[in-house]
């Protein structure tokens, strides 16, 4: 399926206005939120859609499903309507593709980028907000938010879930043990890396999996960020800057750090190249075979299967700079309606209100950009963590740039970004080479 070129408004930078929408927000106790029932403007009484049956799809499997589908409990026991969930796997576009060419899609969806709601708008498959939608959306997020919803001027998206990706998760005793501190610069954590190494313990997980090598993106996104500065991020994000640039480079061979030495990786480079997300969490805080793991602020659901608790034995420390820039990157879940009717825009509405935002928080590894859900709704101890990086990245914080590139090259399991840095994982001396893959695979996704 031919991939549509991102809109250039979701390439700009999150100013401190995102950063104070986004998070936990404490300004919300004072949050603008006039429903008498306290509900955020979702559907009243237990019967208004008795009746209706509703099919959401979202690619979360495993707690992030389990979590989203008491959300979809909540809906359906304050409005009598029935939901249904269908995973759409990693890759949604492949799911969904095929059931919007046979005009059977699911009622709704939750797209895990900007570009690919902008990709399905551009070909009419979307549903706009109905008029109470957009209100319940005005009410509750900033401008950014609602605009990254947003494609040439027509409301179709709610950010329904936020990412903050700019972490890494350790085990603090395992630092403490070997007399490491948590480091602050990217040569530091290599340091700290070999110190770990020496005490006996592998320092990290790396879920490079074909499946799950959007972790990899991340890595390179921070790195980049950090080193090249925003205005060449920006400039990447739009391959107004070619991956043979000598930024991208220099951020492979920071990388090349940790990634070419592969006594730093559990069971090296063959186990990591076949580790999924979930298993990398695992390795670390269930079976103890790493130190510390790469993983967003939704990692947090992941180590609650563990017997590892978040906040002790389970900590973060801010990505490390390999650069002058701080790095602060940003993820998040975009809410669509992909047929007409009262199931679909109600679902919206809710999931767009500070009731299902509330539900949501009190279940770990969530963060949203509504302003309205308050702090005190999170049951996740590293929020208020979040939300101080979030707050001291100001202008330099940026959407996640695998995001904001065609599907075809930022999003597909197998393809472009995601599998040439997989390659760069098993050939690390290989920039050269690395950079030229990544390039042919983005001139041809940006076309």
């Amino acid at each position: 399926m031919r991939v549509t070129r991102r809109r250039t408004r979701t390439r700009r930078v999150l100013g401190g206005a995102v950063a104070a929408g986004l998070l936990l927000s404490a300004a919300a106790a004072c949050g603008g939120d006039d429903d008498k029932d306290g509900d955020g403007g979702a559907p009243a009484g237990g019967g208004a859609l008795k009746g209706v049956k509703v099919e959401v799809a979202a690619k979360w499997t495993g707690p992030e499903e389990a979590n989203f589908r008491k959300v979809l409990q909540a809906f359906e026991k304050k409005t009598g309507a029935t939901v249904t969930y269908a995973s759409t796997g990693e890759n949604t576009d492949a799911y969904l593709g095929p059931r919007l060419a046979a005009k059977n899609p699911p009622d709704v969806a939750i797209l895990p980028q900007p570009g690919l709601m902008q990709q399905y708008a551009a070909k009419g498959a979307l549903k706009p907000l109905g008029a109470d939608v957009v209100a319940e959306v005005g009410q509750n997020f900033s401008p950014y938010w609602k605009e990254l919803g947003s494609a040439k001027g027509q409301a179709y998206g709610v950010m329904v879930k936020a990412a903050y990706k700019s972490i890494l998760w350790y085990r603090p005793q395992v630092f403490a043990d070997a007399g490491v501190q948590p480091p602050a610069t990217f040569d530091d954590l290599v340091k700290a890396a070999g110190t770990l190494q020496e005490a006996g313990t592998t320092p990290f997980a790396l879920a490079a999996g074909p499946q799950d090598s959007w972790t990899l993106t991340d890595w390179f996104e921070n790195v980049y960020l950090s080193q090249a500065g925003p205005a060449n991020y920006d400039k990447l994000a739009k391959h107004e800057i070619k991956w043979t640039d000598p930024t991208v480079g220099k951020a492979l061979e920071t990388l090349a750090k940790i990634w070419g030495k592969p006594d730093l990786l559990n069971g090296g480079v063959a186990t990591a190249t076949k580790t999924k997300f979930d298993e990398s969490v695992t390795q670390t805080f269930g079976q103890g075979k790493a130190a510390m793991v790469y993983g967003g602020d939704f990692a947090a659901a992941n180590i609650a299967t563990t017997k590892a608790k978040v906040g002790t034995d389970a900590k973060v420390f801010a990505f490390p700079k390999a650069g002058d820039t701080a790095p602060a990157i940003l993820g998040g879940d975009v809410a669509v309606a992909l047929k007409d009717g009262k199931g679909a825009q109600e679902l919206m509405k809710y999931l767009a209100s500070p009731e299902a935002g509330k539900v949501w928080a009190g279940l770990g590894g969530y963060l949203t950009p509504n302003k309205n859900v308050p702090a005190d709704a999170y049951s996740d101890p590293i929020a208020k963590q979040l939300t101080a990086q979030l707050q001291q990245s100001g202008d330099a914080a940026r959407y996640d740039l695998s995001d904001l590139a065609p599907a075809a090259f930022g999003a597909t399991p197998g393809k472009g970004e995601w599998e040439a840095l997989r390659a760069f994982v098993q050939k690390p001396a290989d920039v050269k080479g690395a950079q030229a893959r990544l390039e042919a695979e983005a001139a041809g996704a940006y076309k």
